[in-house]
């Protein structure tokens, strides 16, 4: 069991090492916590990019001392031409395809993410050049990375699907093959366009000599994207959704985001507290409030302008109160209903020495997105509107201009008693089931913080492309646990322990007297890092 580790200065928790240290060393030079992260999530995008790349999208929330907490949301919308008609004109007509060109239909945000946070970082005073936040990947990109056991097992077990994408098998195969562990994999293309984002600014990727090569190639790979999508996109600042709970207030991203769903099982859980956790009651209850919450997510969490309800009409006591009662503490509610997936995502967190705490994550949606790699650019695109039904009638129809589902989400929650939490995960489906857990046992069970992230989970729902929506449990929890849930009607599957499945989880708290505890996740190649 690893310990909670703990200092005085600044923190970051990042799902690899490498992307840690980039944060850490940017505090270390003065930098403050937005400008670690960019730091950190450039450099995460070089070396992780199974699961996400600087043509995805991301979210942050960022909580300054003393001011009410503010989100960025930096997704992207589908193309202008993505339409039901312009897959007609290339023989789709039920199921957006998952890889390829016709898979590249949204406009990357994760750049205009960090342009806005950069922003704020200035706002805050801080100085530091985009020359220098963008540095460590740069040199990553072009000195190369080294290959993970979990990079290599993931490329090789989805090389057959993705080596036909434009520029996937120049950029991630070596001979038809995926590189194996220890292998360097180098990204010069890559590289030059870090390096000319720090010369140019970060608005080149969408109107400048970076954007107008990316047009270019995504056109050339059959993707709906054009130039002109490009130039009008920008990150907006949004103002996040809340819950009192009797620990303090937590708070999410609100929609196209399913952070709704993460407040709702906390919210219901609470009502319904187990007496300790990792037993049967506390698996059991907080599964049969994500069923609630997954419920309510499915039906309302769309792009904001076309939501039949907004969220804080469920997070009022009364609804939450209903939502609870619906539930049978002895018995399993009849499910699936219908889930999104999505996996290749990654959270990561950081709180620096004026107490400023950031939560973000970024994603590509399925493992290496859309496959397609921009020649010019390097830039790998996501694939994140293949979550669009090209069905009019559905929920989450395909429109041009609308923003597709997410499942990202980053966690943070203000205690009563002056602490701050930055907590997150990456996992699809998993992702609010995660903070579930780890929330749970820090705040209302008393674990210590590493505990709780280390300690086995559980995941309800469909999770890395699987179709199988039984109740996931990872070996560690106990024969009779495990009997009891099947009893109660659950449909449980034990995997192994520290399943890559249950997400790459990790959290920061600081307390009111500046003292920092860090958690990282041995699920991942992650750490943390601190001053």
């Amino acid at each position: 069991m690893l310990d909670t580790l703990r200092s005085k200065g600044a923190m970051i928790t990042a799902p690899h090492h490498l992307a840690a240290q980039s944060g850490l060393a940017v505090m270390r030079e003065g930098g403050n916590a937005l400008e670690a992260m960019i730091a950190a999530a450039a450099t995460v995008a070089v070396i992780y990019p199974h699961m996400n790349a600087i043509g995805g999208d991301g979210f942050w929330l960022i909580a300054e001392p003393g001011q009410a907490p503010v989100g960025i949301d930096a997704c992207g919308p589908a193309a202008a031409l993505a339409d039901s008609a312009f897959y007609e004109a290339h023989g789709v007509t039920e199921t957006i395809p998952a890889r390829g060109g016709l898979a590249a239909l949204t406009v990357a945000g994760t750049i205009a993410g960090w342009e806005a946070a950069h922003a704020l970082a200035q706002e805050a005073g801080g100085r530091l050049p985009l020359e220098r936040l963008l540095a460590d990947a740069v040199h990553y990109a072009r000195e190369g990375i080294v290959i993970t056991d979990s990079m290599a097992a993931l490329t090789e077990s989805k090389r057959a699907e993705l080596a036909h994408a434009p520029g996937f098998a120049e950029t991630f195969l070596l001979g038809g093959q995926a590189l194996q562990p220890g292998a360097v994999l180098r990204q010069p293309r890559l590289a030059d366009t870090l390096a000319q984002l720090s010369r140019a600014g970060l608005r080149d990727f969408y109107d400048g000599d970076i954007a107008r090569a990316l047009a270019y190639d995504l056109e050339a790979a059959g993707s709906p994207v054009r130039l002109t999508d490009l130039e009008g996109f920008a990150a907006q600042r949004v103002a996040p959704i809340s819950v009192a709970l009797d620990a303090g207030t937590l708070y999410n991203m609100p929609p196209p985001t399913q952070g709704l769903a993460s407040l709702l099982i906390l919210a219901i859980y609470e009502r319904l507290r187990a007496e300790q956790a990792e037993c049967f009651d506390h698996v059991h209850r907080i599964v049969e409030a994500t069923k609630r919450a997954f419920l309510i997510r499915d039906a309302h969490v769309t792009d904001p302008r076309f939501a039949s309800a907004a969220p804080a009409d469920f997070l009022t006591p009364e609804r939450i109160a209903a939502e609870a009662e619906a539930i049978d503490v002895e018995r399993a509610a009849p499910w699936p209903a219908p889930a999104p997936g999505g996996n290749d995502t990654i959270w990561m967190g950081a709180v620096d020495a004026d107490g400023r705490v950031v939560s973000f994550i970024q994603s590509i949606y399925w493992e290496y997105g859309s496959g397609v790699v921009s020649p010019a650019t390097g830039v790998l695109w996501q694939n994140r509107g293949i979550s669009f039904s090209l069905d009019p009638s559905a929920g989450n129809p395909l429109q041009p201009g609308r923003k597709p589902f997410h499942t990202l989400n980053p966690a943070l929650a203000r205690f009563s008693d002056g602490r701050v939490m930055t907590y997150g995960t990456k996992g699809g489906e998993g992702q609010p089931q995660t903070q579930a857990a780890i929330f749970s046992r820090y705040a209302m069970h008393g674990q210590p913080l590493q505990h709780a992230v280390t300690a086995p989970r559980w995941l309800l729902g469909r999770t890395w492309g699987e179709q199988s929506t039984s109740l996931k449990i990872e070996d560690g929890f106990g024969d009779d646990l495990i009997a009891r849930l099947r009893h109660a009607g659950h449909d449980v599957e034990v995997t192994e322990r520290f399943a890559q499945m249950m997400g790459h989880a990790g959290a920061i708290v600081r307390r009111p007297d500046g003292t920092l505890e860090g958690a990282s996740d041995p699920r991942s190649d992650g750490s943390v890092a601190a001053l």
